[in-house]
């Protein structure tokens, strides 16, 4: 054996038939190798672990009309789904840039469109918050002919229980999309006072048990009950809804938890005034005539962005915009079920420049 060989490594070993924790899937953290396993998952109508399906693919398309030439900007790179199919549009020709905060994946993100045959003359990703899109015309001095920003969580971010977005699987209470800054999750429910709490539950996620759920996270905290994980959120949440009919309980846990998960998490990582800065600056990076497409996918992101794109549509910066929500086919919610929520909105570009 050569002494440079990479040594074998056995994959990981589980109990049972098939594998259940994250770590184990083998086969689903590696699409490229077990193509056909990973197809049948998908054909089932679920999402493979550490992988992403990207949502209303063909609509954004037909909205952007991108053509070989133009210059666009995919403002939450994620899975790369979308920017893989925004770059075949260029056919060789133009460039897009790729923004996102999360140095974990944008790195295997930016690793699977090289291997893909995407090159730095055509794609370039930037680990940047969108809220700074500004910065990308300023470095390039080139304008934008197209924006898609898709403001869900990616599906491998929620599948790894290291990151701690899902209240259905142990891990540390976390919720930052970037893990490297800011404070997490667990950290910023010891911050907040119960009223701030309560305020940030039903701003973030409109939860109708706001009140019930931080009278018991501080409950736990004058217990020394610290909250630090997911499953001990989702406890805490369960204990406070208990004066709900027995009959009702389990889903209504269910739907309190996604709703204050989602909630935290906005508030973690300053989600809302990320969006209002970058409603607030589009205008001023998109080309005259370029065009935006926006995935909400929940009422507070779709209330701001709907209010924005009216706003500069009454101003005359926006000469067209969206009069009504489009929303994935039925055909699309029932082969990936992390669709059902998305609303898409779009805008125009008036064709006077701001400059």
């Amino acid at each position: 054996m050569e002494e440079n060989q990479t040594p074998h490594k056995r994959r990981v070993r589980y109990t049972g038939t098939h594998p259940k924790r994250f770590e184990e899937k083998y086969k689903e953290l590696n699409p490229e190798k077990y193509a056909a396993d990973v197809q049948r998952i998908i054909d089932k109508g679920h999402t493979p672990a550490g992988m992403h399906i990207s949502i209303m693919v063909q609509e954004i398309l037909d909205f952007l009309n991108i053509q070989p030439g133009q210059v666009g900007l995919d403002a939450t790179l994620g899975y790369g789904g979308h920017t893989r199919a925004m770059l075949e549009k260029l056919q060789g020709e133009g460039h897009i840039y790729g923004l996102d905060v999360d140095p974990i994946e944008s790195v295997k993100t930016e690793k699977r469109l090289r291997e893909a045959g995407f090159g730095e003359d055509i794609f370039t990703v930037r680990l940047q918050n969108f809220a700074d899109v500004e910065k990308v015309v300023q470095d390039t001095g080139k304008k934008l002919d197209f924006v898609l920003a898709d403001l869900g969580v990616s599906s491998m971010q929620i599948d790894d229980p290291k990151r701690g977005f899902s209240y259905k699987i142990e891990g540390p209470l976390d919720l930052r999309l970037n893990p490297q800054k800011g404070v997490t999750g667990a950290e910023r429910l010891l911050e907040l006072n119960r009223k701030e709490i309560e305020h940030m539950l039903i701003e973030n996620a409109d939860e109708p048990y706001a009140k019930q759920i931080a009278d018991n996270i501080m409950k736990w905290r004058y217990m020394g009950k610290p909250i630090e994980t997911t499953t001990n959120l989702r406890d805490c949440i369960a204990e406070a809804l208990t004066f709900l009919p027995k009959g009702e309980q389990k889903e209504m846990v269910k739907k309190s938890c996604q709703r204050c998960f989602q909630a935290i998490r906005i508030d973690v990582n300053g989600e809302f005034d990320a969006l209002y800065s970058f409603m607030e600056k589009l205008p001023q990076v998109l080309a005259p005539n370029g065009r935006v497409a926006i995935l909400t996918f929940h009422s507070g992101e779709d209330r701001l962005v709907k209010k924005a794109f009216q706003t500069f549509n009454r101003m005359g910066i926006y000469s067209e915009v969206a009069r009504d929500v489009i929303r994935p086919t039925a055909e699309e919610c029932i082969k990936n079920s992390r669709a059902k929520s998305t609303k898409m909105r779009w805008a125009i570009r008036s064709e006077q420049d701001l400059d």
